[in-house]
């Protein structure tokens, strides 16, 4: 129910106002630049100096100072005194950058996600911004896919758990509160199904499949609260997202009861005229004004044609009204009315950004993120050892262009180079082609070969650390790739080191999975250190000497090769699964595996796990599964077990596996405990071909273990 404040500006406001407030501009259009000219970006969206006067928000204005100074001056020309909005990508740290997303969902730490969207909204709420575009909730398959890197994975419990933990740690209890801001979740729906892996490109997803694997992490941060929702670029049931009724009218408001403010994606209304689906500006306007979107990004058909539409009755004033009343709604919640500039202060700023316990903070949840993919007894490294000698190359052994997509200005970077020296004090470090690998943004797709030289510079050391992956800039939006192989400089380095005869580690920075098959003979350790932020060397360091015991789990599977994918855990069985059928009519690849090179939750770590005498029992609340774990090393250790179910038959086929559960425990050396999981009848429902949300009683594997391909599994009966 709207406050009396919201229903009397409504009255009050003309409808070339409402339009403006439904409309999202970049700061430049706002004149705070005296300096610069906008007549040419004015021109090109058909606005006058009157349109901008009314605008409702702007996006990535950085810095307390320009947005206070920019808030003054709308409030001052708005005709009636109604507050910018600023909203913002802070998706894994303002200043202090955290792990790309993907990366910490192999934490399997939602309170490690949580954190970190905590001290992003510290520091962001202290520079002005009020509302972040994250978490991104779009479950990924493909890692040809640039902004899988802005996913927690490929499970829809995994997403789930992280997306809801995200905006907790925006939101607080109270987006109002200092140091909060309002949490968007994006892209509504299904964009990380795009074809090919290509950005942009058609998803074609059948209802059962939405439903069962994409939409769960988005309903999940709905229920956590969530502020605000995005729209997607790309087609839904041959619909562009934005414009699609299903999505928003149907589940998003009706189904899920949302009553928040939707937001198109950048210039995504305008994208309704080349999809074929609106014929002008016109239509697209009503088409998305129809359909629930309540903001307009960076195009201007709103404005333009909002109202020719309601006079010709293609509108009616009361969805224009629903939509005003829902943004308004959403800066009254913010407390924008009694204080517009919220948190921004600049002393604060400068004071919260990269302040020692936010790097504290950046470390730790950087360490969690880090998977050990192999180690042939090479790792950890002897911190304390006199006089050992290592070996540094690749182009990310001492570069600082670590931090990953939408990281801001990367101040404060520890390099893997400064990690190491600052955790081994005692070592001699030689280094060699260790120049950076630019961008195929920019036309460069390899290093420079200098491998002799460096072979040369490393023969005499007594470990190599080979850090090679790809440029940052490679990964994220519109950086899609059909090859995920290291570039062959890079491979020939890997390669030529090994022939030294020295132990080679390989860490790998990137933003996806890459193809690192062909790596695997050449490297003794593996380790896969994603983008980590700003205290990426460091944590990094902390993994390699055994200063911190990695603990990371993959939240999506590594494909032996580019032809497999999409290659994921929880996958449907066919007709003739391999093994089951015989002689070559099986469902195979003649030339590779069918499984991952590397499954989903696996990980290595410096202790080692056991796992026995599990136990499923049915009782009236479900089924109550356990197991016991034992640490069999010396080495105190964090193990994530798992949980895991299988519906043997029900009206539709069912997933193989599908994540339960997880819960991380530490032990001590030789220590056992007893795991224990709750699985109810709510948590073995599913969509039926009538897409109803229903418990079929019957068979069901539960299966606990150290990650997809590596479980204890017990069969039990469950009725109604």
């Amino acid at each position: 129910m709207a406050s009396q404040r919201i229903e009397e500006l409504l009255r009050s406001m003309s409808l070339e106002e409402k339009l403006g407030e439904m409309t999202q501009l970049a700061p430049f259009f706002f004149g705070v630049d005296e300096s610069m000219d906008l007549t040419g970006p004015m021109a090109e969206l058909g606005l006058s100096p009157e349109d901008i006067k009314c605008v409702g928000s702007t996006l990535n204005s950085f810095g307390a100072e320009q947005n206070i100074a920019l808030q003054k001056k709308h409030m001052a020309e708005q005709p009636h005194g109604i507050p910018l909005l600023f909203m913002a990508d802070v998706i894994h740290g303002y200043r202090t950058v955290f792990p790309i997303p993907l990366a910490m969902g192999c934490s399997f730490h939602p309170a490690a996600c949580e954190k970190a969207a905590e001290v992003a909204a510290k520091e962001s709420s202290a520079s002005g911004i009020q509302l972040t575009f994250a978490p991104m909730a779009d479950l990924v398959r493909d890692p040809r896919w640039g902004r899988v890197m802005e996913s927690p994975g490929e499970d829809p419990y995994l997403n789930a758990r992280m997306t809801e933990a995200a905006v907790k740690g925006f939101q607080g209890e109270d987006p109002k509160a200092p140091g909060r801001i309002a949490a968007c979740i994006k892209h509504f729906a299904g964009y990380g199904a795009a074809e090919g892996g290509r950005d942009y490109n058609t998803v074609d997803i059948s209802a059962g499949t939405l439903r069962e694997y994409y939409l769960p992490a988005y309903h999940a941060g709905i229920d956590a609260g969530a502020k605000m929702v995005m729209t997607s670029f790309n087609i839904m049931d041959r619909i562009p997202a934005g414009a699609n009724e299903m999505l928003f009218d149907q589940i998003l408001r009706k189904e899920w009861g949302f009553t928040g403010t939707v937001i198109s994606d950048f210039a995504a209304a305008n994208e309704t005229i080349v999809h074929g689906y609106a014929k002008d500006g016109a239509e697209a306007a009503q088409r998305y004004i129809h359909a629930g979107c309540d903001i307009e990004m960076m195009s201007s058909h709103y404005i333009h044609y909002g109202k020719e539409l309601v006079e010709q009755g293609k509108l009616t004033m009361e969805e224009i009204d629903r939509s005003v009343r829902h943004i308004l709604e959403l800066k009254e919640e913010l407390g924008l009315f009694e204080n517009p500039f919220k948190d921004a202060d600049a002393e604060r700023e400068k004071a919260l950004c990269l302040c020692p316990e936010h790097r504290e903070a950046a470390r730790q949840v950087a360490r969690e993120s880090v998977v050990l993919l192999k180690n042939e007894q090479v790792l950890p490294l002897d911190a304390n050892r006199e006089g050992l000698k290592v070996g540094l190359a690749g182009p990310f052994a001492v570069s600082k262009n670590i931090l990953g997509g939408w990281a801001g200005t990367g101040t404060g970077v520890a390099s893997l180079e400064a990690g190491l020296r600052e955790m081994m004090p005692k070592a001699e470090f030689v280094t060699g082609m260790t120049e950076e690998l630019g961008a195929m943004q920019d036309g460069i797709f390899d290093v420079e070969d200098h491998v002799a030289e460096a072979c040369e510079a490393l023969k005499e050391c007594d470990v190599i650390i080979a850090a090679v992956g790809e440029n940052p800039a490679d990964t994220g939006e519109a950086a899609s790739r059909t090859c995920l192989r290291l570039s062959p400089n890079q491979e020939k380095l890997v390669y030529e080191l090994k022939k030294l005869g020295k132990p080679v580690v390989m860490l790998v920075f990137s933003g996806r999975p890459l193809e690192i098959r062909p790596m695997l003979p050449y490297a003794d350790a593996v380790v896969q250190a994603w983008f980590l932020g700003t205290e990426a060397g460091t944590a990094l360091a902390d993994i390699l000497t055994g200063a911190y015991n990695p603990s990371g789990r993959l939240s999506i599977s590594f494909p032996q090769t580019v032809g497999q994918i999409p290659v994921y855990y929880n996958h449907y069985n066919t007709g003739r699964p391999l093994g089951s059928a015989e002689g070559r009519y099986a469902s195979r690849y003649l030339d590779c595996p069918n499984e991952p090179l590397f499954p989903f939750g696996y990980g290595l770590s410096y202790s080692e796990f056991r796992y026995s005498d599990m136990r499923a029992v049915v009782d009236d609340e479900g089924i109550l599964a356990s197991v016991q774990v034992e640490n069999i090393s010396d080495v105190v250790g964090v193990e994530t077990v798992q949980c895991y179910t299988h519906d043997l038959a029900g009206s539709v086929v069912r997933p193989l596996m599908e994540l339960k559960g997880f819960e991380q425990i530490e032990l001590a050396a030789h220590e056992k405990k007893e795991v224990s999981f709750r699985i109810t009848r709510d948590m073995l429902r599913f969509h039926n071909d009538r897409l109803e949300f229903v418990f079929e009683p019957g068979e069901f594997d539960i299966m606990i273990g150290h990650s997809s391909a590596d479980v204890l599994t017990q069969r039990v009966t469950l009725g109604e």
